[in-house]
């Protein structure tokens, strides 16, 4: 197993608000401001940090995968018990909370509320491009793809 990098998600984030001056719908002129820092962007970047040493495992496997749409889903239950399978529902429903709340909270913080659809989709592409090879995302056509 690869060593869990608790500030994965802590360390990407500068990056991910960097790529989205290229998210569908923005335009030069309106684009998002790259040095947000809001105390809730902070707080939910530390919170999918500290989630993802739970998820790396289940991502490592191919048990869950990335969605296109900057999401985590269930990709593969069968080898799990019932006791792990129920942690890992919850487990993603955190996860998946914290994701939705991060994208709105970047629009929000940029003033720009109609963002959050095309903040999903941007940082679902770039979580995709950077994750490691081996790992699972479901496409747009909601296949399941290894990278």
């Amino acid at each position: 197993m690869k060593p869990v990098r608790p500030n994965f998600w802590v360390s990407l984030l500068p990056a991910l608000i960097a790529c989205l001056i290229a998210a569908p719908g923005v335009s030069a002129q309106s684009a998002p401001d790259l040095d947000i820092n809001s105390a809730a962007i902070v707080s939910l970047a530390k919170s999918l940090a500290n989630r993802f040493a739970h998820l790396r495992p289940h991502l490592d496997t191919g048990v869950i995968g990335l969605t296109h749409d900057g999401s985590v889903a269930l990709r593969d239950s069968a080898s799990l018990d019932v006791k792990v399978l129920l942690v890992l529902d919850v487990l993603i429903a955190e996860e998946n909370k914290d994701r939705a709340t991060l994208y709105r909270e970047i629009a929000r913080a940029n003033r720009r509320p109609e963002w959050e659809s095309d903040l999903r989709t941007t940082f679902g592409r770039r979580w995709i491009s950077r994750m490691p090879a081996g790992w699972f995302y479901r496409n747009e056509q909601g296949q399941w793809v290894r990278k």
